[in-house]
């Protein structure tokens, strides 16, 4: 079962990540946390990658709603995209959210799941329609 929401872009990582971000933020998801694995694989191992992001991105009302049908949720949360260099391309990939509700097995999470769904997939499709 594929847990991945993915789209590729025809321009290099430095151009995407900062239309991710916008392309997130129109969908109501701010980025709590960030991740740069590159920076902190070169640092703690000396080991050289090409450029990889990890963003932790939040849309509050349903993270809220997410946490009042299960408060151990938040072990999912926030909903993970990665933003990486592939060549000349970018890979943005997003956790499916149904994830969630195929891991814990509770159908209160389903409507969350549903709705960061279709946001997440606005967002990654808004990337593909227009110039970044």
């Amino acid at each position: 079962m594929p847990y991945d929401r993915t789209v590729i872009l025809g321009v290099p990582f430095e151009r995407a990540q900062p239309a991710v971000r916008q392309a997130l933020a129109d969908q109501g998801f701010g980025v709590l946390t960030e991740i740069d694995v590159r920076a902190t694989l070169k640092a703690k191992l000396d080991h050289d990658m090409e450029p990889y992001l990890i963003l932790g991105a939040c849309n509050p009302p349903l993270a809220r709603r997410a946490l009042d049908a299960d408060r151990s949720i938040g072990l999912l949360l926030p909903c993970n995209v990665v933003v990486r260099a592939e060549g000349d391309r970018t890979v943005v990939q997003a956790l499916d959210p149904g994830t969630m509700v195929t891991l814990t097995g509770l159908d209160a999470l389903a409507p969350v799941a549903e709705e960061a769904t279709r946001r997440l997939d606005a967002a990654l499709a808004s990337l593909t329609d227009a110039p970044v």
